[in-house]
């Protein structure tokens, strides 16, 4: 923390998906009760809509990443690879407007972050509403609750519970949950005098998605250990990024033609105390005047096929796109 100030001793702000790129933090002069949202009906007029790379093109990269997962001789065990959207607006869109439509899921924490801009005329903002916890720590005690394993689900009640079920039963989905949570227990257990995580995922759900999710809960040896340090030592995770975590990462540089920037990294704050609550950023956008940068992942596995990541990519755009008025995802 900077020298005594006037202000709440309180970090927020938004650290980036690479270690490399440089972080969005900030000590606030203020802090409201309630979050101040623009609560506006109107609709967005979306005018181009981008994929970068295109759906053929994210399928051809899968395709590769399987090859290498399936190879006898390579440390791979998983890799998320991401792909995004540019959509250019009609008008500049207030950040805010964005976050009060994303809000309306009870499921999800919403953000809104300004980042680097780079010199341009319009700020840069982040706009999200994630439904994974990173890392929450309160004195001694720390929770993580990991999602990994998604479906899209369905406005009839019979095919959104066959959604889920099949989710739960998905040995594909339950291989690529366990990576994470195995990576987040091991991080943790040596911080800790005891790490638990439930033994089984159970379903969680969003207003458009259901995730295998984990519940893991530790005790620290040393509470002063800041929640801030908790992300510096679980982020990315295999959830965002894969294992081993180097070699997932090399391979995401080299895969993806849009740089995450911010998406897939963590958003949240810290007090000086070291409590806080710490937020995996996705579900989000980049925002800049006229200018929407939307991102979606999926995690690869050996046993993935190009298709499905395709539409598990598409699905999970759904929530940024329905805020956007852009109610059809089949183009993308």
């Amino acid at each position: 923390f900077a020298a005594p100030r006037s202000g709440p001793r309180l970090l927020v702000g938004a650290v980036p998906f690479d270690p490399e790129q440089g972080d969005a933090l900030y000590q606030p002069d203020q802090v409201t009760g309630h979050p101040t949202v623009v609560h506006v009906e109107t609709p967005t007029l979306v005018g181009d809509v981008l994929a970068e790379p295109s759906a053929e093109a994210y399928a051809e990269a899968v395709a590769t990443a399987v090859t290498e997962l399936q190879r006898t001789d390579s440390p791979l065990e998983k890799v998320v690879l991401a792909r995004s959207l540019r959509v250019t607006t009609a008008q500049p869109l207030h950040p805010r407007v964005l976050a009060a439509r994303l809000g309306k899921d009870p499921s999800v924490a919403t953000y809104v972050v300004p980042v680097p801009a780079a010199g341009a005329a319009d700020p840069a903002w982040l706009v999200g509403a994630t439904p994974e916890l990173l890392v929450s720590k309160r004195g001694d005690r720390v929770l993580s609750h990991p999602l990994a394993g998604s479906a899209r689900r369905s406005a009839d009640p019979a095919e959104d519970a066959r959604a889920a079920q099949t989710l739960l039963a998905s040995a594909k989905d339950h291989d690529e949950h366990r990576h994470v949570v195995e990576a987040i227990v091991a991080a943790l257990a040596p911080l800790c005098h005891h790490v638990e995580a439930q033994p089984r995922p159970t379903l969680h759900a969003t207003a458009t998605m259901w995730h295998l999710g984990t519940r893991i809960h530790g005790t620290l040896k040393d509470a002063s250990v800041s929640s801030a340090a908790l992300v510096a030592l679980l982020h990315p995770t295999p959830a965002v990024c894969g294992t081993p975590r180097p070699q997932a990462l090399a391979l995401i540089r080299q895969a993806e033609p849009v740089a995450r920037g911010f998406y897939a990294g963590a958003v949240g704050w810290t007090e000086a105390q070291g409590d806080g609550d710490w937020y995996v950023a996705i579900r989000c956008a980049r925002v800049q005047g006229t200018q929407v940068r939307l991102y979606a992942g999926a995690g690869i596995v050996a046993e993935s096929q190009p298709d499905l990541e395709v539409a598990e990519t598409a699905a999970k755009f759904m929530a940024l796109l329905t805020a956007l008025g852009v109610h059809d995802v089949r183009p993308f």
